[in-house]
Formats: C-alpha cells, structure tokens, sequence
C-alpha cells in the first residue's frame, strides 16, 4: 500500500499535469525541467562535470566512495521527446550513490526534431566511447526509466547484433517498450494513472517512429528476440498505463532465458523514483537499485 504522502503527492501531481494539457512540446519540456529542479537535488557532495562526447552534451555524476572501474550509463525518459540532464540529474546521481559508482547522463537527440533511429544512435556512439574511455563492458550498467528503459534495450539489441559486448545488467524503471500500445492497462489502468492517457501515448510513439513500423524490435523491444542479453532489473508501478509493458518485458526476457528482477510497486505511478527524498517509496526503489548493481550478477 502507498504511504499518505505518496496518496497526497498524487492528487498535486494529477493536478500539475492537467495545467500542461494542450501546451506545445517546449513548453513540457521546460515544465518537467522546472519540475525535477524544484522537487528533487543532487545528493550532497555530488560533483557534476559536464562532458561532450562527439557533439553530443552528457554528464559526469560522481560521489565519494565511488568505484573507479564502474560506471552507470543512464538514459532519461521524456517519451523520446523530452527530458534533460536537467530533469534526471538529482535521480541519476541518487542512483550513483546507492550503488557506489559514476553515473555518464546524455541528452540524446529528441523527436519530433530527431526522431528514430537518432536516439539509438547516440545511445551506440556513447557505449562505444566509454569502451574507448577503458571501461569493460562488465563494468558498464545501462539503465534509463520510461523511453530511456526502451533504449537501454535496444542499445543492447544493438550491440548483440554488431558482435560488442553486452552491459553487465540493464535497469528499467517503469520501461516503455511497446509502443503500440497492446497490453491490458492502456484501458485497465485510465482512471488510475495520473500522467498519461492512452491516446497521448499513442501520439507520441508516432511522433517518435516516424513511418516505421511500431512493431520494429528497435521500436518496441518486447517484440525481439532478448536473447543473450544480460540480466535486467525492472520496477513499475501499480498505477500506471505502462503496467503491461513492463510486464510483457519481464515475460519475454524469461522466455528467451534472460535472468529478470521485476517488481510491481503497488499504488505507484510512473517513474516515482523521480521524487528522491520526498517519498518514502522512492528511497526504498532507489536503494533496492544500488542493492542490485553491487551484487552485480547474482539476479534472484
């Protein structure tokens, strides 16, 4: 059951995204930017560095105490769309800190100025900059939450199909990895989730796809063949459209005998781990995270 302060954090929240409705793509750009900035920050003694990696911005999120070999490769959501540096930093660097290792945040290209494949292609230059950088490709952990859960799939997709080696894990938080909007919860769940629509969902996986397909496994990777692929760790919400999505992935990736940590957290939404200190719930999702990346292979 979800804390009082999660109910309540909710129904502001519901409130927040209703006054967004019809605004253009800037404008929700620059309000989920306000957003994490006014919400959530950088854990203390976090140091940022930013970096550009053949055009593309990025930064370096590093704690005391960190693994120097290590790193977490985190790909923000945003429904391929929106979503910054600016809007994951303070989740990307908790994340750091509760495993003990450096975090890499790119801004890759968004739709509708950039749409498929150029988010997956920065998603590709960047892995193989950091094999360049010396770092293994089991040091490496690639993890993203909604779009950027997606493209941390397909970026391994990707990877197997060219012959370089896989991250040691993938961390999807509330993944959207079936675009066309199949499973159950896109009507199951309507009332419930306070951020999407169904129909909204859809505009935006058309946005991004362009004239491709929505059933490309480097769309919607719940229709590829995962195998080969390393363990993933996956976390969703009750309460969300995108229950199913997780879902069909945990049943894939098992199909294809891919090792899956995959939690339902009840009466959550979308990507809560966004919230950092506010939320009972988002501390115990990010500590569960770091919990994952040091045990490293041992995947329940």
């Amino acid at each position: 059951m979800a804390s009082l302060r999660s109910v309540i954090f909710k129904k502001i929240m519901n409130r927040a995204i209703l006054r967004t409705v019809g605004t253009s793509i800037e404008e929700k750009r620059r309000t989920m930017d306000r957003a994490s900035l006014m919400w959530t920050r950088v854990p203390k003694n976090c140091m940022v560095e930013k970096v550009y990696i053949e055009g593309i911005e990025a930064e370096w999120l590093t704690n005391k105490l960190v693994s120097e070999d290590k790193v977490l490769l985190y790909f923000h959501g945003g429904a391929y769309t929106y979503g910054s540096t600016d809007s994951h930093r303070a989740l990307a660097g908790k994340i750091g800190k509760a495993a003990g290792v450096r975090v890499l945040l790119p801004e890759y290209r968004l739709a509708p100025e950039n749409p498929y494949p150029a988010a997956i292609e920065d998603a590709v230059k960047i892995y193989k900059w950091l094999l360049e950088q010396g770092f293994e490709s089991s040091n490496i952990f690639v993890a993203g939450d909604s779009a950027g859960g997606g493209l941390s799939l397909v970026l391994a997709l990707v990877l197997k199909e060219e012959g370089i080696g896989c991250p040691a894990s993938i961390i999807c938080l509330s993944p959207w990895v079936d675009l066309t909007s199949s499973g159950g919860s896109y009507t199951k769940k309507v009332r419930e989730d306070p951020l999407f629509t169904p129909d909204g969902i859809k505009k935006a996986a058309r946005v991004y796809a362009g004239n491709e397909p929505l059933t490309s496994p480097f769309i919607s990777p719940v229709y590829a063949d995962l195998t080969g692929l390393p363990p993933l760790f996956i976390q969703v919400g009750s309460e969300e459209l995108l229950l199913s999505d997780a879902e069909m992935l945990a049943a894939q990736a098992r199909r294809y005998q891919v090792r899956v940590n995959f939690k339902v957290w009840q009466g959550m939404w979308h990507v809560w781990q966004l919230t950092g200190d506010l939320l009972p719930e988002a501390k115990q999702a990010i500590a569960e995270i770091g919990d994952f990346v040091k045990r490293g292979d041992k995947v329940k």
